[in-house]
């Protein structure tokens, strides 16, 4: 996959040191000086032992970047034989043409295997959710949790440029201990994060899978020359964020939930809520109110619930502000439209 070298530094350092010695040690691997790479990274020398030490999206990116050229690995020594350099690019080409991500998620995996089998890539769909989970078929050693988490990054940051949309996770796995910088997984990850589990694996909503790809292949050509910029930082926007917060305020069934309630839900702040549901041309309130709407007109389809409790369940305080607002959306009393129905 070409990447390209950026030039400005952002100043938030969010990368851990561990993953800066992940690449030093493939030049160990290939017995080459990795000075340059630490340069174009801006990489002080001290920063390479400290535990707590962190590099920006920027610097983590050059510094990578100009690796892979380098050894002519994009795999930086993880595996039994090298992945030269443009061979995620190519997996980003076999994917694009796909009509959805599941199209797309199903090509890359299957054809990951072709440039390697010392790691699988699996796809798999249950009744809410998908899972990618990798199997490891020779020991990564030392290598082990950079693999992994880079391997998980390029999944994801193909998928959400493809769809123009963040994918949410609910969860992710992954089978070695926890790391010193563990506080950096919810960062490119997500809050649910479990260590020494049986195998790596991350978990989302399954709906994500039926998104349109939106890219061409002049798109893809423009963000294969600063692609690496997808793996380190987390794409913004969510597509389905709508249908989240859908889903939060049916589920909740009564109970009043105020916008942290929401947020909470989400793994997100407050304040990124708000502003990624106007981005959306939408807001809290407005999908609040179609909640207790859609809420009370199944609850009175169904013909045997009393209108008071109704009213509590679509999280009204009394029958009375409850029967005016519905008619303030339906025109018609909430005993009209039961009867009118019937």
């Amino acid at each position: 996959m070409p990447f390209q070298a950026a030039t400005a530094i952002p100043r938030r350092a969010v990368t851990p040191a561990a993953f800066v010695r992940g690449v030093v040690a493939a030049y160990e691997r290939y017995g080459r000086d990795p000075a340059e790479a630490l340069n174009r990274g801006q990489v002080a020398p001290d920063l390479l032992n400290s535990p707590d030490g962190r590099v920006t999206a920027a610097q983590f990116e050059a510094l990578a970047g100009h690796a892979m050229r380098e050894l002519d690995d994009e795999a930086l020594g993880w595996f039994s034989r090298r992945l030269p350099w443009g061979t995620y690019g190519m997996l980003c080409r076999a994917s694009i043409t796909a009509p959805t991500l599941e199209v797309a998620l199903k090509r890359w995996c299957r054809h990951h295997r072709l440039v390697t089998e010392d790691v699988l890539l699996d796809l798999e769909l249950g009744d809410e959710t998908a899972v990618v989970s990798i199997r490891e078929r020779r020991d990564l050693g030392p290598c082990r949790e950079f693999c992994l988490v880079t391997l998980f990054r390029y999944v994801l940051g193909f998928s959400c440029w493809a769809v123009d949309s963040q994918i949410a996770l609910r969860a992710a796995e992954f089978p070695y201990p926890q790391p010193g910088h563990v506080s950096v997984y919810p960062t490119i990850f997500c809050r649910a994060v479990r260590f020494d589990a049986n195998r790596a694996s991350i978990v989302f909503d399954k709906h994500y899978l039926s998104l349109p790809l939106t890219r061409s292949a002049a798109d893809l050509d423009n963000m294969l020359k600063g692609a690496l910029r997808l793996t380190v930082l987390p794409y913004r926007r969510d597509r389905l964020l709508v249908e989240r917060v859908r889903r939060v305020l049916r589920n909740a069934r009564g109970r009043i939930l105020g916008a942290e309630d929401v947020a909470r839900e989400l793994a997100l702040s407050t304040r990124t809520m708000h502003r990624r549901l106007r981005e959306e041309a939408t807001s809290l309130r407005d999908l609040k109110e179609e909640a207790k709407f859609e809420l009370a007109k199944q609850e009175l389809m169904r013909g045997r619930t009393p209108i008071k409790r109704i009213a509590e369940i679509a999280g009204f305080r009394n029958e009375k502000s409850f029967s005016r607002a519905f008619r303030s959306w339906t025109g018609t009393s909430p005993r009209e439209f039961r009867g009118r129905y019937r």
